[in-house]
C-alpha cells in the first residue's frame, strides 16, 4: 500500500477524474477519456502532458486502419501517486469528521 502523501498534481480535479477513470482499465482510448471527463481535446492534451512528464500516464499513437489514434495508460508511478493521494484525502477527511462527544452523568 503506498503510504499517505499529497500530490499536487494529481490533486487538480480533472486530473484525479483522469487517474481515477484510468486506474481500474488497461487504458482508454483518448476520446473516451475526453468524453467521460468532459473536457475538450485541447484541454485533455494539457493534463494528459502534465501527468505523462510526471510519469504518470502514457501515450500510445499509432495508426489504425489509416486513423491516428491514441491509447491513455495510467503508469505504475500514477497508480501509486494516485493511491497515495487518494489515502491522504482519507486521513485529512478522518481528522475533520465530526467525532461522537461522550457525555458524562
Amino acid at each position: 500500500m503506498p503510504r499517505p502523501i499529497f500530490d499536487p498534481v494529481v490533486h487538480q480535479p480533472q486530473r484525479l477524474q483522469i487517474c481515477a477513470l484510468l486506474a481500474p482499465t488497461r487504458g482508454l482510448p483518448f476520446a473516451e477519456v475526453r468524453d467521460e471527463v468532459g473536457l475538450s481535446d485541447s484541454a485533455l492534451s494539457k493534463h494528459l502532458r502534465s501527468l505523462e512528464a510526471e510519469g504518470y500516464v502514457s501515450i500510445a499513437r499509432q495508426l489504425t486502419q489509416g486513423r491516428r489514434t491514441t491509447h491513455v495508460t495510467l503508469t505504475h508511478a500514477g497508480r501509486e501517486a494516485l493511491c497515495g493521494h487518494v489515502s491522504e484525502l482519507q486521513r485529512l477527511a478522518r481528522l475533520v469528521s465530526p467525532r461522537p462527544r461522550v457525555r458524562f452523568s
